[in-house]
C-alpha cells in the first residue's frame, strides 16, 4: 500500500487524529468512527450502502480462551450513522466452519439462518447477507463500499481490463454474483490467486478494501476511490460529449421550481394509485445533465447496476414526454395527459415481474414508478416517507454518476433483468420488509399548519409529526418559524414564512410544501389573534384586522390548499381551529366572536362542497388555552380578566372552574383533537365541531 496522504482530490479526508487517539485500543470504537466518516461522504457510499468490519481477540465466556470475533454492520444498517447497537459480533472460526455444511448456490438462503449460530455478542443486530464476504478475508479492518467512481468501472463493459490496468494488478476482479455465502468464498479464492493485493472489485457492485488498522483501511479506501475518480475525470468528454451532449436546455432555476411545484401534486396522485406516497424534487446539475442529454432515451431504460441502487429506485425511471415549459394551469388536463405514461409503466413493471418471477417469489409490489425524470426541469421521487424518497433520489443520482463514468471509459452495462429481479424479490429481502415496524397513523401524510411556530399550532405540528406525518411549519415571523423547524429531525419538517392575509405568501408556502414533500394532505388553520373590547372601544381597524386574519385568512389558505388536494385526487383534511366563542356570547367580544362564528360556519359550508371529493372539513373549538399562546399575552388577557372582574393571574383557575370537568386546557389537548380528525379513526366524519373546553354547557352544539 502506498504511503498515507491527507490530500485527496475527489473525496473528503475526515480523519481526526485527536479523536482517533482518544479511541486508541478500542478497535470496535475505531470501526464505528471510520464507518461514520466514510458514510459522511456520498461520493464514497450512500445511505444504507456498503458494509464495514473489524476483527478483535476476545475472551470466550464459556471457555475463557481467546477467540477471534468479527464485528460487522448488521442487517439494514447505515455506516454513516452506525452505533454499537447496530453491529453484529460473531465467532469468526464458527462462521468460516459453515463452509463444511454449505450445499452450493441453490441453497444460499439457508446459510443466513446459520449465521445466528455464530453469534458471540448476544446483543448483536441480525447479521447481514454480507457477513461471509468479510469473514473469509483475513484482514483486521475491511471496507465494502459503493463509491460511484468504482461502480462506474465495475459496471462498464471493459471493467475487468480497466481495473487491472489502472491499479496495476493491485485490485483483483470478481465477476457479478449476488451477495451471499458463495461470494464470500469467491473473495477468499481471489485473494489466494492474487496474494499481496490491496482490494477487490466486484463486477457491477462495488469495492472491497482493507488494512491492518482502522486508519490504514481508511486511507487505502480513499486512495483507491480517488484513483478511480481521477481516471474518470481524465476521460469525461474525451471520446464524445458527456451523455452524447445536451439536446435541450434547462429552464432557469426559479422557473424549474415553479414548474415542479405545480406538477408535483399531479404526479403524487398518479404515483399513489396503490398507496399514498411522499415526494421529493431535485434539479441537481448532474440530474439535468442526464435528463437533457441525447443518451437519456438509451440509458434510462437499461436500469441500474448496483443492487442498492435499484432496490430503492426500482429497475428504471419514468421519463416524462412533457415540454419543460408546459402550461400546467389546468391540472385535470395535465393529469389526463400523463395517465397513459403511468399506465404504461405499471404494465411494463407487471411484465417484468411475470417474466422473471420464481415459483416462490413474493407477490408483486406497487408497480408505480419511484423515480420520475422531467427533461429541462429535474427529477421527482415518490416513496412511503420523506427519508425513503430522498434516499431514492440520492441513489438515482449515484446511478447517473455510474452511467456517466462507465460511458466515459467504456460502455455502461446494467445487470441482466433476471439478476435484478432475483435481488428485488429475494426472499431474504422480503423477510426484511416484513420485519419493519408497522407504519404510524399519519405516515405518508403531509400537514401544513398555519401559525405553527408556537402555541397551539406548534403543539399540533408536534403531535402530527410524532404520529408519522411530515409537517410544514408556517408563521408570519420567519425567524420563529425557522427556530420551530429546527426542533424536528431531518426529513420530518420544513418551514415557510406565511402571512395568511397575503395570497402570494400563501402560494409560496404551499409551493415549498410541494417541492419538499410532493403536496399536502392536511391543512390546519391555526393562525390567529384576539382583541377584547366593547363595541364602543372597537375601531374599524380592529374589525378589519380580526376579520382579515381569522376569516379571510382561513378562506385564502383553504382555497389554496384545496387546489392542491384536488390536483392529487387523494382526498384530504381541512381542520379549522376556531373557538368556543363561535358558539357562546360573551362581553367585550363582538368582532372576535363574530369572526370565529364565521370560521365555524365556513367549515360547514366547505364540508358540504368538498365532501364528494373525499375532502373532510372539521372544526376544533378550544377555550382558554393560555399555555404558550401569544394571544394571551398583553391586552387580550387583560381585557378578558377585566370582563370577568378578576386579575390576569387568576384567569387559568377561573376558566377551569367554570367547566364541567374543572380542567385547565393545554395546547396538547387541541393537538389531540386535530389528530382525532386526521389520524384515521374519524375518516368518515366531516362538517363536525369538536369542543375541547373542559365542558362548557353554553357551548354544546346541540
Amino acid at each position: 500500500m502506498s504511503a498515507p496522504t491527507k490530500t485527496f482530490k475527489h473525496v473528503n479526508y475526515l480523519w481526526d487524529d485527536a479523536k482517533a487517539a482518544q479511541l486508541k485500543g478500542d478497535e470496535v470504537a475505531l470501526l464505528l468512527y471510520r464507518s461514520n466518516i466514510l458514510g459522511a461522504d456520498l461520493r464514497i457510499t450512500n445511505y444504507g450502502g456498503g458494509n464495514t468490519s473489524c476483527k478483535t481477540m476476545e475472551k470466550d465466556p464459556l471457555t475463557g480462551k481467546e477467540v477471534e470475533v468479527m464485528w460487522i454492520k448488521g442487517s439494514g444498517g447505515d455506516i454513516g450513522t452506525l452505533t454499537r447497537s447496530g453491529l453484529a459480533g460473531l465467532y469468526n472460526d464458527k462462521l468460516r466452519s459453515l463452509e463444511n455444511v454449505y450445499r452450493g448456490l441453490e441453497f444460499e438462503d439457508e446459510m443466513v439462518a446459520l449465521f445466528n449460530h455464530c453469534i458471540y455478542d448476544l446483543d448483536s443486530k441480525a447479521p447481514s447477507i454480507d457477513t461471509p464476504l468479510h469473514g473469509f478475508l483475513p484482514f483486521k479492518h475491511i471496507d465494502h463500499l459503493h463509491p460511484d467512481a468504482a461502480i462506474a468501472i465495475a459496471a462498464s463493459k471493459d471493467g475487468e481490463k480497466i481495473t487491472k490496468e489502472l491499479f496495476k494488478g493491485q485490485i483483483s476482479w470478481v465477476p457479478w454474483q449476488r451477495p451471499g455465502f458463495d461470494l464470500g468464498l469467491q473473495l477468499k479464492q481471489s485473494l489466494a490467486d492474487n496474494p499481496g493485493i490491496r482490494g477487490i472489485m466486484l463486477g457491477g457492485h462495488g469495492l472491497f478494501t482493507w488494512g491492518d488498522t482502522a486508519y490504514d483501511c481508511y486511507i487505502n479506501s480513499l486512495e483507491v476511490i480517488d484513483m478511480a475518480s481521477e481516471y474518470l475525470e481524465q476521460n469525461y468528454g474525451k471520446k464524445r460529449p458527456v451523455f452524447g451532449g445536451q439536446i435541450i436546455e434547462s429552464l432557469s432555476p426559479e422557473k424549474r421550481k415553479d414548474q415542479a411545484a405545480q406538477l408535483a401534486p399531479v404526479l403524487r396522485g398518479l404515483a399513489s394509485s396503490y398507496d399514498r406516497m411522499v415526494g421529493h424534487f431535485t434539479d441537481d446539475e448532474k440530474v439535468l445533465q442526464f435528463a437533457n442529454s441525447k443518451d437519456l432515451e438509451r440509458l434510462a431504460p437499461l436500469g441500474t447496476s448496483c443492487p442498492d441502487h435499484f432496490l430503492r429506485t426500482k429497475i428504471r425511471p419514468l421519463v416524462l414526454d412533457l415540454p419543460k415549459d408546459a402550461d400546467l394551469s389546468d391540472k385535470t388536463a395535465i393529469k389526463k395527459q400523463l395517465e397513459p405514461y403511468f399506465q404504461a409503466y405499471r404494465e411494463m413493471y407487471a411484465k417484468y415481474y411475470n417474466e422473471h418471477k420464481r415459483s416462490n417469489s413474493p407477490a408483486m409490489r406497487d408497480p408505480n414508478p419511484v423515480v420520475i425524470i422531467w427533461p429541462g426541469v429535474g427529477m421527482f421521487s415518490f416513496a412511503k416517507n420523506k427519508q425513503t424518497t430522498r434516499v431514492a433520489s440520492e441513489f438515482y443520482i449515484n446511478a447517473i454518476n455510474v452511467m456517466r463514468g462507465a460511458e466515459a471509459i467504456s460502455e455502461y452495462v446494467a445487470l441482466p433483468l433476471q439478476e435484478a429481479f432475483d435481488i428485488e424479490y429475494w426472499l431474504l429481502e422480503e423477510a426484511k420488509l416484513q420485519r419493519m415496524p408497522k407504519e404510524q397513523p399519519m405516515s405518508r401524510k403531509v400537514a401544513l399548519i398555519t401559525g405553527s411556530a408556537g402555541g397551539i399550532g406548534k403543539a399540533i405540528a408536534d403531535k402530527l409529526a410524532a404520529e408519522g406525518a411530515c409537517v410544514v411549519i408556517t408563521d408570519i415571523d420567519e425567524d420563529r418559524a425557522s427556530a420551530a423547524n429546527k426542533t424536528y429531525k431531518r426529513d420530518v419538517s420544513t418551514y415557510a414564512k406565511m402571512d395568511v392575509t397575503n395570497p402570494e405568501s400563501i402560494k409560496a408556502a404551499f409551493k415549498k410544501a410541494c417541492l419538499e414533500f410532493g403536496g399536502v394532505d392536511v391543512i390546519v388553520n391555526s393562525a390567529g389573534l384576539a382583541i377584547s373590547k366593547s363595541i364602543t372601544d372597537t375601531s374599524e381597524q380592529d374589525y378589519d384586522l380580526l376579520m382579515d386574519v381569522l376569516t379571510k385568512g382561513q378562506f385564502l389558505v383553504s382555497q389554496a390548499g384545496v387546489d392542491i388536494l384536488r390536483a392529487q385526487g387523494l382526498g384530504g383534511d381541512l381542520v379549522n381551529i376556531v373557538s368556543k366563542n363561535a358558539l357562546v356570547s360573551g362581553p367585550n367580544n363582538v368582532v372576535y366572536g363574530s369572526a370565529k362564528a364565521a370560521q365555524a360556519h365556513m367549515t360547514r359550508l366547505l364540508a358540504a362542497e368538498l365532501g364528494p371529493e373525499k375532502i373532510r372539513v372539521n372544526t376544533v373549538n378550544p377555550d382558554a388555552v393560555i399555555e404558550g399562546s401569544k394571544i394571551w399575552e398583553g391586552k387580550w388577557a387583560e381585557g378578558r380578566a377585566k370582563a370577568y372582574g378578576i386579575t390576569v393571574e387568576e384567569l387559568p383557575a377561573f376558566y377551569a372552574k367554570r367547566t364541567l370537568l374543572n380542567e385547565i386546557i393545554g395546547t396538547v389537548d387541541i393537538a389531540n383533537a386535530v389528530f382525532a380528525f386526521t389520524g384515521g379513526l374519524l375518516s368518515k366524519s366531516t362538517g363536525n365541531i369538536l369542543n375541547v373546553d373542559g365542558g362548557v354547557a353554553a357551548a354544546f352544539v346541540r
